[in-house]
Formats: structure tokens, C-alpha cells, sequence
């Protein structure tokens, strides 16, 4: 069985397993106060040419917009989203169960539009009874997002305008940040700019686990790591944290790792594009959704695993392939050669 249902099938790159044998015998102080994750968080601010960022690593993903999110609102505030985020879809409430509701507004091939921020903040506080509703406390989106679509700059920039504008800390959650970095071509340092607080995601690019949290703006990170303890996030061995980011980020692997993906993902694409197929959404990154009959996936189960994403008309089905670290060319154009051409 050959899996492209996640970009997390297997363990880690060979490259960070290496960093953390290296230094499996030296003795560090606990819950990253360790030189590794020091290092770790000095290269992360260099590359945000952000001197002054506060670094956290987290474990995973729930677990870190969980945090994050009860970190920055007050008990009253809930976080904006897209109908089609990932905190509203896919975290089983995590975020209700914090105390704070998600509040989701219609999006735009999975992305927020800044119109749709503004004018749910303005009904709140155009509404003579607003103190009996969820007041609007933050912006959350992701990037990729759900469906694999990138936000562009000149996206996040009015996005983030409309933010500022009412107060409102702009949150990206990065786990596949990389492939957005390769798909739009910017990268640390333009994003930085963009937002209050973003993740760098290591689960889905080559690490064993981990997500790094970057506050560009220092002051929301006051007391974080009481929020961090408080939530279950504050990893005794944090030094396993601080060395997977080591080897991703002090050479270029974590990019590489991206190009990777996004490369074998749209050999995919192209394929199936060639075979006369269609997509449920235009994707540039390592997720991809084509239609496909069900009759052909059916057949495809025998030796692929991949998301059921959405039923179509007629016996079709939109399903996810997504690639990760480790996928190969091979197992790309062997899934290729079991999807017949369009009659």
C-alpha cells in the first residue's frame, strides 16, 4: 500500500533523525530552555529579519492553534475564519473546547477575504446589543489553506490591513508553510510583515513532530509559555523540538523538503490534467483534488490510500492526493499509470 493520504505517512527525513542521534547523550536543562532550541529560535528570527520575534515549539498542530488562540483573546472574543478553515472543520471543536467560539464567514477558494472580515466586524459593533454575542477578537487563516490554495502578498497585505485597522491580531497557521513559500515564491522575512503570529509546521515537512510559533509582534507573546504549560504543549525534552528545526532550517532542508513535495504534486497534476481530468480546486501546492469515478477509485484502493474529500454528481468523487517528504517519482507516475485517460 502506497499512502498519499497526509504528507505525514512516515517518520522523519533521514537528515533530522541524524541531528537527534548526534545528540541523543548530551545533557541539557528541560522545556526548551536548551541551547538547541535557543539556536533554533535565532536561526528562525534571522530568517524573518525579525530580531525581536519571540520563538516558541509546540508539538503539533491542534495542539498549538489551541494554545495560541486561548492565548491572544479574552474569554468573551472569538477568532474569524473561513467556512472551510482548518479550525472550523477539522480540530473537533478544539478551539470551542478552549472557550472561544470560531466565528466563520463564506470563502474564497478557501481564503478569507478582507471585505468578509471587515463587515462581520462591523455588524458586531453596529448591532445596540453587541455585548450579547461573541465579540470578534482575532483573524485566523491558513497557508496553504484547506483546499491547498496560496494566499498571494498583495492577499495577505490587504488582509492584514483590514486587521490593523480594527485591532484585530492576523494568525496564519503554517503547517504546510513551505509549500506555500515555493508555490508564490516569497518567503520568512516577507511574511513576518504580514501577520501577528505564524507557525513554521516541521509534522507535514520532514520532521518527527513539531510547530514552531513566531510572534512578530513580541508584546502578544507575554506569558505564552504559562498558556504553553497551562495547554499540555510544554515538552519536558524540549531539546528534541529545537534539533529537528536545526536540520531543517540551518541549511536549506525545510525548502528543499517543499520543493519536493510541490514538485511531485504537480507532476500529479499535469498527469492527470493530461489524462482529461478535472480538479475540485486549483492547487499549486502538494495537496491536489481531482474528480475521479468511482469505479476508479475503487480499483485505486487496492494498492493507494488518499482522502475521500467531496461526493460529486454521476458517480464522481473530489479526493485528495497529498505528497510528503518521502514520495518518490516512481510512486507518482505509478499512481499515473493506474488512472485511465478520460472516455
Amino acid at each position: 500500500m502506497i499512502r498519499f493520504d497526509s504528507d505525514y505517512t512516515e517518520g522523519a527525513h533521514p537528515r533530522v533523525l541524524q541531528r537527534l542521534v548526534e545528540a541523543n547523550a548530551v545533557q541539557t536543562p528541560g522545556y526548551g530552555e536548551d541551547p538547541f532550541c535557543r539556536e533554533a529560535a535565532e536561526l528562525i528570527r534571522s530568517a524573518c529579519a525579525a530580531p525581536e520575534a519571540a520563538v516558541h515549539f509546540l508539538v503539533g498542530g491542534t495542539q498549538t492553534n489551541r494554545t495560541v488562540i486561548a492565548h491572544l483573546l479574552r474569554p468573551h472574543q472569538g477568532a474569524v475564519a473561513a467556512d472551510t478553515g482548518h479550525i472550523a472543520v477539522h480540530e473537533t471543536g478544539a478551539i470551542e473546547n478552549s472557550g472561544h467560539k470560531v466565528l466563520t464567514v463564506p470563502g474564497r477558494e478557501g481564503k478569507l477575504d478582507p471585505e468578509a472580515v471587515e463587515a462581520l466586524y462591523l455588524a458586531h459593533y453596529g448591532d445596540a446589543s453587541a455585548e450579547h454575542t461573541v465579540q470578534p477578537g482575532m483573524v485566523y487563516i491558513s497557508n496553504p489553506t484547506e483546499l491547498g490554495t496560496v494566499y498571494t502578498l498583495a492577499e495577505l497585505e490587504a488582509l492584514y490591513a483590514v486587521c490593523r485597522k480594527h485591532s484585530l491580531p492576523l494568525y496564519v497557521d503554517g503547517a504546510r508553510l513551505g509549500c506555500a513559500f515555493v508555490a508564490e515564491g516569497y518567503g520568512f522575512a516577507e511574511l513576518a510583515k504580514l501577520c501577528d503570529v505564524f507557525t513554521i509546521g516541521g509534522t507535514k515537512l520532514g520532521a518527527l513532530f513539531g510547530e514552531a510559533v513566531v510572534f512578530t509582534d513580541p508584546a502578544l507573546a507575554r506569558d505564552f509559555r504559562y498558556t504553553v504549560k497551562q495547554n499540555g504543549g510544554m515538552l519536558a525534552k524540549g531539546r528534541l523540538l529545537g534539533l529537528q528545526y536545526l536540520a531543517l532550517l540551518e541549511d536549506g532542508l525545510y525548502m528543499d523538503i517543499a520543493r519536493h513535495e510541490v514538485e511531485l504534486a504537480l507532476r500529479l497534476r499535469d498527469g492527470l490534467a493530461e489524462r482529461g481530468w478535472e480538479f475540485l480546486i486549483p492547487s499549486p501546492t502538494n495537496q491536489q483534488f481531482p474528480i475521479l469515478p468511482d469505479a476508479v477509485l475503487e480499483n485505486l484502493k487496492k494498492d493507494y490510500a488518499f482522502s475521500v474529500w467531496q461526493k460529486m454528481d454521476d458517480g464522481m468523487t473530489a479526493v485528495r492526493f497529498c505528497t510528503g517528504w518521502a514520495a518518490t517519482r516512481e510512486q507518482i507516475d505509478g499512481l499515473l499509470a493506474a488512472i485511465p485517460k478520460r472516455q
